[in-house]
């Protein structure tokens, strides 16, 4: 396993942290109950949303949503390919078939709405947004869209925990949204994940399959709020346990000071590597707030990616690549073009991001980054 210089996510587990984690096994009880209460409570708080319903995982959170929002077999919604694969995956499940829209620009990776509208047919049943990085992209003219066709949007924000647009939080401008908190994310617990809505009866569904279709839970039978239950849904086990419900609630109360750090380093890496042969992805500006989940970086064309990447892992510095797209990837078979994903797909890298990054450390990146691009490639020498 290497050993970095600069990682690229790293999480800190306080002290803090790992006794409420230590106070949630002294209680005896671990599965879903009163920390995941809590946790619902704290997550639609600070949305600003109706509901929040914690789960196990982000796919998880995917999953319910597409369910709850109806997809089935004969349906269509469109979907980013510059994402994760679980955001295409999780309306795959439901038997509907995902159909991928190209993306803006090379230093904008996130769905364009002209794109979206290119693409409705009268079997469109719904568009997944997603935030990318942290950017709520043109959410609002996603919004407009779907209402003149009268078609569902759901909000793909597992990078945008804290991310704003104007007020209004992302994951709250669709019929519902979901958050993860996998280990690499600004909310990091390990696994688990959250969907959040205003409407009571997408509300009382997604509880209803998070645990089996069953119409009470253990913690209302504990508490003998119920006797028994009924089954009335094909569910699943989609529950998040206590321990991880705890830490979540925990660290929530430290994610905008977190997200206000990462927003110091985007700053920094914007200013310092204005001058280099690439583009800084991912811009922000006024009504926008990002949680900058991400740091993205353009190389020119003609660079080679995989002679800069090992430049900067002789350097002992992480990069990664997000995302390979997903309408390349077999189990989607053949699909039509989408140049812009395509061309960011072979263009971009994520350089180090986290809240906790020192000067030091980010001054290593920038000079690796600074020596990498400028020297001569195989192709140019």
């Amino acid at each position: 396993m290497p050993h970095w210089q600069v990682p690229l996510a790293d999480v800190v587990v306080t002290d803090e942290d790992i006794g409420v984690i230590s106070d949630v096994y002294r209680s005896g009880w671990l599965s879903m109950g009163p920390r995941t209460e809590e946790l619902e409570a704290r997550l639609a708080g600070y949305l600003g949303a109706r509901h929040a319903v914690a789960v196990s995982s982000g796919t998880a959170a995917l999953h319910l949503m597409c369910l709850a929002a109806g997809f089935g077999p004969g349906d269509e919604v469109i979907v980013p390919s510059m994402t994760f694969v679980a955001t295409a995956n999780a309306v795959a499940y439901t038997g509907a078939r995902p159909v991928f829209a190209d993306v803006i620009s090379l230093t904008e990776p996130w769905l364009s709405v002209d794109a979206v509208r290119a693409l409705i047919t009268d079997r469109t049943r719904g568009v997944m947004a997603m935030s990318y990085g942290g950017h709520p992209g043109q959410i609002a003219e996603l919004v407009a869209l779907c209402a003149e066709r009268d078609i569902v949007l759901l909000e793909d924000a597992a990078h945008g925990l804290g991310s704003r647009l104007g007020e209004r939080h992302v994951g709250t401008f669709g019929k519902a949204g979901a958050f993860s908190f996998f280990s690499n994310k600004n909310l990091a617990v390990g696994e688990g994940g959250a969907i959040v809505t205003d409407d009571d009866d997408f509300d009382r569904r997604l509880r209803l399959l998070r645990s089996h279709g069953m119409t009470t839970l253990t913690w209302d039978r504990h508490r003998g709020h119920a006797s028994g239950y009924d089954v009335v849904a094909l569910g699943f086990n989609y529950r998040i346990d206590e321990p991880r419900a705890a830490l979540a609630a925990a660290r929530l109360e430290r994610l905008d000071a977190e997200n206000h750090e990462r927003a110091r380093l985007d700053a920094t890496y914007r200013q310092r590597l204005g001058a280099l042969p690439l583009a800084c992805a991912l811009p922000t500006a006024d009504p926008v707030r990002s949680a900058h989940h991400l740091f993205c970086v353009v190389l020119d064309e003609g660079q080679d990616r995989d002679a800069f990447r090992a430049r900067l892992v002789d350097a002992q510095i992480q990069t990664s690549i997000h995302y390979p797209p997903v309408h390349r990837f077999s189990i989607y078979g053949e699909q039509p073009s989408l140049p812009v994903t395509e061309a960011y797909a072979q263009r971009t890298v994520t350089l180090p991001m986290f809240a906790h990054m020192t000067e030091a450390q980010q001054d290593l990146v920038i000079e690796a980054v600074a020596a990498a691009v400028t020297e001569p490639t195989a192709q140019t020498r």
